[in-house]
């Protein structure tokens, strides 16, 4: 076994992988026990490990609060490094799997609801037959919750979206540190029922719907519909919300109101005979993105994923 030690400039004391680990775990669990439940340890032993830690550092790293366990200054520091820590050790090991000839891995992935019925099933159907030995796990969760996903290590990909201007716009402050590309343009598209005055083949402005219900679904998305009526002039009646685009669907067919969906939405529900679909005059849109771990890129596992990924964005446009 491989002893991986992190020598500090200018100071005698050393840190290897696992300590940093143990300390990770300590911070997310709030406690010395649940650590080691969730590492696979004894309690005993990640004790040991955290003593001798310190006595390498001459900081404590831990101190107790009540019953538990919180990090101090130190221990903080530690627990903030250690996820790059893990990604650098995890990019080594892929990279010399790869020189050894083996394409085995793990990709844990993350993505937004409409994502899950589109880019995902096509996502690991590619990997299913081009990287058969890869293995894939999959979670659903709106971008700020697969943000901290990624930055927390629960998550080694997330597929996520932003509205220009977005005052909450999850990839700012806190996907600090991580690696976000762009994957596409997702143009938001005006859904109507047929037959509805402004139902023809042109664009359409917004302030020409100014007097209609609006259909709402996510905060997010809501927000940005107001942000998008209040630059045309009007606020938006809203008077039903659901996160359910079957649903959204559903009403705007029987005429209780108009929507505004981005289209990988739409495409998720595939076409209903009684709405209309448009395009809006500005050409209004959502980015959509890929978020990994900065320098995630360089592990084997999630390199074939994020290929996979951006082939299928640009093949959907």
């Amino acid at each position: 076994m491989i002893k991986r030690m992190i020598h500090l400039p200018g100071a005698s004391p050393a840190l290897d992988a696992q300590a940093l680990r143990v300390v990770r775990a300590v911070h997310e669990t709030g406690s010395i026990t649940a650590a080691a439940v969730a590492l696979g340890y004894s309690q005993p032993a990640v004790s040991q490990q955290l003593k001798r830690l310190e006595q390498r550092l001459g900081l404590s790293v831990v101190e107790r609060v009540g019953r538990g366990v919180r990090l101090t200054e130190a221990g903080l520091v530690l627990a903030r490094h250690a996820v790059t820590v893990a990604t650098a050790l995890d990019a080594a090991a892929g990279e010399i799997a790869e020189l050894q000839g083996l394409r085995s891995g793990l990709v844990r992935l993350v993505a937004f609801p409409s994502a899950s019925a589109t880019l995902v099933p096509n996502l690991l159907a590619r990997m299913k037959a081009r990287h058969s030995e890869i293995s894939i796990t999959y979670l659903e969760a709106e971008p700020p919750e697969a943000v901290a996903a990624v930055r927390d290590n629960r998550a080694d990909l997330a597929i996520t979206f932003s509205y220009p201007g977005d005052r909450v716009d999850p990839h700012r402050e806190s996907a600090q540190g991580l690696r976000v590309a762009t994957l596409r343009r997702d143009e938001m598209m005006l859904v109507l029922p047929v037959g509805h005055p402004f139902d023809g083949n042109d664009p359409i402005d917004l302030g020409d719907l100014a007097d209609e219900n609006w259909v709402a679904g996510c905060p997010r998305c809501r927000g940005h519909l107001l942000d998008l009526c209040d630059r045309r002039g009007f606020a938006p009646r809203i008077t039903y919300e659901t996160d359910n685009v079957a649903a959204v669907f559903g009403l705007v067919e029987a005429g209780i109101g108009v929507a505004l969906l981005p289209a990988l939405a739409i495409e998720s529900v595939g076409a209903r005979s009684g709405v209309s679909i448009r395009a809006t005059t500005g050409r209004d849109h959502r980015t959509l993105h890929a978020v990994t771990a900065a320098g995630a890129e360089r592990v084997p596992a999630l390199a074939a994923a994020l290929r996979a990924l951006s082939a299928i964005a640009v093949d959907r446009r």
